[in-house]
């Protein structure tokens, strides 16, 4: 299985989901980050990716090519990140065939109805959890 790891800015979130996918899943899963600036990216890499890739063209080329995107529900959205995510980024990500498991992060003026505010870590660990679950449905 491939998954795809986009963040923004500070990379923060990424990190922060690719140490737990990678504390989950070990070395049975290839994680690419791909980061909207190499600053993102770089601490994707660190927490553990097997590969990372920044930018717009990079978000365009790869998410055609993984089984499941993962990310806050800003990367579906144009212009988050402050303007770092661009329209085709966001395109790219949207018309991708793998399955988007999103974080309901209300920082890009997104509020998604019935979601409770939990703490990061929490939400992330139910991320993990709902990969888990497609992962032993593929193996």
């Amino acid at each position: 299985m491939k998954i795809a790891v986009v963040d923004g800015q500070g990379g923060g979130i990424g990190r922060l989901i690719v140490e737990k996918l990678r504390q989950e899943f070990r070395e049975h899963v290839t994680i690419l980050g791909l980061g909207t600036n190499a600053v993102a990216t770089s601490m994707m890499l660190k927490a553990g990716a097997n590969e990372g890739a920044t930018g717009e063209n990079a978000v365009a080329y790869c998410c055609p090519r993984v089984d499941v995107i993962v990310g806050s529900v800003a990367i579906i959205a144009a212009n988050s990140f402050s303007g770092e995510l661009t329209a085709r980024m966001a395109e790219a990500i949207a018309s991708s065939d793998a399955v988007k498991i999103l974080l309901p992060i209300n920082r890009c003026r997104i509020e998604v109805a019935g979601v409770v505010d939990e703490p990061l870590p929490i939400q992330v660990d139910h991320l993990v959890s709902r990969v888990r679950r497609l992962y032993d449905v593929a193996n």
